[in-house]
């Protein structure tokens, strides 16, 4: 992979301590945390992130070791989450592109997560249960 391709942002399952973590755990190091612009919706057991509006996403990065990594993580994702390169901002300054999957199906039913931050959407939702 090219070192312009090589990035992964996770904003949801794919995240430390989250369900999917484990397709990536011990094969994609981990670079920082970081943020996206975009719209984060729940649509019940993961988010869907949404391009465009003024919004701010919160995930953390990761550096894939193979294009063989992100054709298996295309595959978990499925076709209602394509993948494309997006500007990501660093928590430490630094500016990156990074491969994300951006949600393309109905958002009917979903529930806004205004603050873009998925792990303390989840946490919440875990607390009020």
């Amino acid at each position: 992979m090219s070192a312009a391709t090589d990035l992964l942002f996770a904003y949801g399952t794919l995240m430390r301590g989250l369900p999917l973590h484990h397709l990536i755990e011990g094969r994609a190091e981990f670079v920082a945390t970081g943020s996206i612009g975009g719209r984060l919706v729940d649509l019940g057991g993961y988010p869907g992130a949404l391009p465009g509006g003024s919004g701010t996403i919160r995930g953390e990065v990761y550096r894939l070791p193979s294009a063989g990594l992100l054709t298996a993580l295309d595959s978990a994702e499925g076709p209602e989450f394509p993948r494309g390169l997006t500007p990501v901002r660093l928590d430490d300054g630094r500016e990156a592109r990074a491969w994300t999957y951006w949600f393309k199906g109905s958002v009917n039913g979903a529930v806004p997560i205004p603050h873009g931050d998925y792990r303390s959407h989840v946490t919440a939702r875990e607390t009020e249960r």
